[in-house]
């Protein structure tokens, strides 16, 4: 016979495994914002009350983007750039949008909603924006290219509504899209809840052009922060109201000259100097030693959202996530006399490194590169010296691939 406390010791441990369960079974949704033109320094001495409130459920972090300056990958500090480099996790040179026209994006290199439409074709995603081409260009809605994506929910292309948004000379205007851009957002947060949201708002970038440095720019990232903190008080009507688990990113595409504050484009630290908020809870070392850029935020989210992201796309992503185990970091590559001195920082330990090298780029084309596995070395050597002297070569591309995650470098020379 069961004596009683045995059978309440059960009863205890049942709701446990319960709880735990419950627990694991909540649905994961992520929504990123993207507030147009502030860099690093000004945000952090405005008064933004709910990007602070975010940040202490997660992190407020220094960020930048820009890619390598004088490297193979340095992107222009332009909006759609930026943009784009977040939706893809890669630089310009991979993704191919190199200014606001938008011409001809290689959606070969795929979006964060891209990848979760292909894994999950019946879960949904929103963009929330002023701007039409983020959704009809840099996502591709609709585009034979991008596998025929659809962008279940959008509220965009107010910029060309000049009857409910009259145009102005001081961009009020602006405001009063970013405002309906939010209420859109906010409803469908609370509504519909996309599993995968976009949101995109551009009145700091016009205050930004027409000001600089000033009071006017400076109370637009004000109305930015009572925005986003509309848009968190939604996600935190879900959280209590159904089992869901967001994950929540806001950050910039650029920041501004030194010189007035009115500019953008070049390469100047300030242009290339941003920042992330975020409530993620398993924030890793990698974030913490080094300077994220960008083009984390992406890999971030799709482990978050548990998205598998497939080899032959893993080896492109130039991001690392800034959330979960990581096992290696801030890859360095230079050919030296037929051999390639690769480097990289052990952010783990007891695990090996494969390091691949290919001499195409025929993933830019749609086709599969021809990697060779080159060398599985201990995590913590930091370090091989892989000769390359029997595969001459004009470009290689480097690969250091870890148990958690994957660097990808190129070299690029003049070598016949």
């Amino acid at each position: 016979m069961i004596s009683s406390s045995r059978i309440f010791k059960l009863v205890i441990l049942s709701l446990c495994i319960s709880t735990i369960t419950y627990a694991q079974q909540k649905v994961k949704k992520a929504l990123f914002i993207i507030v147009d033109g502030i860099p690093a320094d000004v945000v952090e001495k405005t008064n933004t009350p709910n990007l602070n409130l975010i940040a202490k459920q997660g992190k407020y972090m220094r960020a930048h983007v820009g890619g390598e300056k004088g490297g193979y990958s340095q992107t222009p500090t332009i909006s759609a750039v930026g943009y784009n480099s977040l939706l893809t996790g890669t630089w310009v040179n991979k993704h191919n949008v190199w200014d606001n026209d938008i011409k001809a994006p290689n959606y070969r290199y795929p979006t964060i909603f891209r990848l979760f439409k292909d894994q999950y074709p019946n879960k949904k995603i929103a963009v929330y924006s002023s701007w039409l081409d983020n959704r009809t260009k840099l996502v591709g809605d609709g585009l034979t290219a991008t596998n025929n994506i659809k962008v279940d929910y959008h509220a965009d292309g107010f910029e060309l509504d000049t009857i409910n948004f009259k145009h102005d000379r001081e961009s009020a205007y602006m405001h009063l899209i970013d405002e309906k851009v939010v209420t859109e957002a906010a409803t469908g947060i609370k509504v519909t809840a996309p599993d995968l949201s976009w949101v995109y708002l551009e009145y700091t970038d016009d205050m930004g052009h027409r000001h600089g440095d000033s009071p006017q720019f400076y109370n637009a990232i004000e109305m930015m922060d009572k925005q986003v903190g509309k848009l968190w008080e939604a996600i935190q009507y879900r959280q209590k109201k159904f089992s869901e688990e967001w994950l929540i990113f806001i950050t910039t595409d650029h920041g501004r000259n030194e010189q007035s504050g009115r500019d953008h484009g070049g390469q100047s630290m300030r242009q290339r100097s941003t920042w992330m908020v975020t409530n993620a809870k398993d924030l890793n070392s990698y974030q913490k030693y080094y300077y994220p850029g960008i083009v984390d935020i992406m890999p971030s989210m799709a482990r978050f959202m548990n998205i598998s992201i497939p080899v032959n796309y893993s080896r492109e992503i130039d991001g690392t996530p800034l959330t979960g185990p990581v096992s290696v970091a801030a890859e360095t590559v230079n050919l030296i006399q037929g051999n390639i001195d690769v480097s990289w920082k052990a952010l783990n330990k007891g695990e090996k490194v494969k390091i691949w090298v290919s001499t195409t780029n025929n993933f830019k084309e749609g086709k599969p590169d021809a990697y060779k596995l080159m060398a599985e070395l201990p995590i913590e050597q930091e370090h091989a010296l892989i000769s390359v002297k029997e595969m001459p070569s004009a470009f290689y591309k480097v690969v250091i691939e870890g148990k958690n995650n994957t660097l990808n470098a190129w070299v690029v020379t003049d070598v016949k």
